[in-house]
């Protein structure tokens, strides 16, 4: 656990080697600090200390009164100064891309010499669920149902969490109908398929009210403009994303000046784990690892 000065709680999981740079990693939506296991290998083989922490309300973290990006971004600070790291990157998947890109936009360049979103939920960056027409049809009515409806859009998370908790086997049944051949041979891997199952129950450890909070500032106009980062961001996106479509991140990285894209050729949604050495090299060599 870290302590945040406000007297919060931060819960996280730590892969990869414990003397390396730092990278901390924001987890995706319904996920957790689980999700760390994931990038185990590709963290130790590129020599980083990948740290993964529920953001407030999820899993073991302690639940905040107000959320914000700006909010997040200091305990990314706060996190790297518990752990004894004046230099430290981060990377985001999915629900946690916008996280990242918070960081960069509100983090001392100084300090967050690395940030990667990876097929990042930019649902919000340019107005309130702006891209509803790219989306699945689950992340629409999800954005339909933050913005218009919160006691519908609560009611749909704790299925969800119900769901993802009692019934994993179905949960990821219901997931692989969803995504492409890729993401099919990643997600049934055994040791993915276990750790991923874990990731998502664990979001749900004191309910659902974490995710909702989570998700409510996804798909509203973000606080911080993507057309005032400068600083080198990695855009990296699957081609056939069938959950977030690449069209999305790619009119993001067209207006960020820093916005650095790599484009994956047939990979879909898991890209994260598909690609994750070639990811945290990236990170690695901007670290110095």
């Amino acid at each position: 656990m870290i302590a945040t000065h406000d007297g919060r709680n931060l819960a996280y999981a730590e892969v990869g080697d414990p003397r390396g740079p730092l990278v901390i990693h924001n987890h995706g939506g319904p996920s957790s600090r689980l999700e760390a296991r994931l990038f185990a290998g590709a963290a130790t083989r590129n020599r980083l200390r990948l740290i993964c922490v529920d953001r407030p309300g999820i899993g073991q973290s302690d639940p905040q009164r107000t959320r914000s990006y700006s909010g997040w971004a200091d305990d990314l600070v706060t996190i790297a100064d518990e752990l004894g790291y004046h230099e430290f990157g981060v990377t985001g998947w999915s629900e946690g891309g916008p996280w990242a890109l918070a960081a960069a936009a509100y983090v001392d360049p100084a300090r967050l010499r690395h940030v990667s979103s990876i097929a990042g939920g930019s649902y919000g960056a340019f107005g309130d669920n702006w891209a509803a027409d790219q989306l699945s049809k689950a992340d629409a009515l999800g954005g339909t149902l933050a913005l218009r409806c919160t006691p519908g859009f609560r009611l749909m998370y704790a299925t969800l969490g119900v769901v993802a908790t009692h019934f994993r086997g179905t949960f990821v049944k219901q997931l692989s109908r969803t995504v492409n051949d890729y993401d099919r041979q990643i997600l049934t891997q055994a040791d993915v398929e276990t750790a991923f199952r874990d990731a998502s129950a664990e979001c749900f450890a004191h309910g659902s009210d974490g995710l909702v909070r989570d998700s409510e500032l996804l798909y509203r106009s973000w606080a911080f403009d993507v057309a005032t980062i400068e600083r080198p961001v990695h855009m990296w996106q699957g081609t056939d994303d069938r959950l977030v479509a690449d069209s999305i991140n790619k009119a993001v990285a067209d207006r960020m000046p820093g916005a650095v894209w790599h484009s994956v050729e047939g990979a879909g949604h898991f890209v994260a784990i598909g690609s994750a050495d070639d990811i945290l090299a990236v990170a690695a060599e901007e670290l110095g690892a």
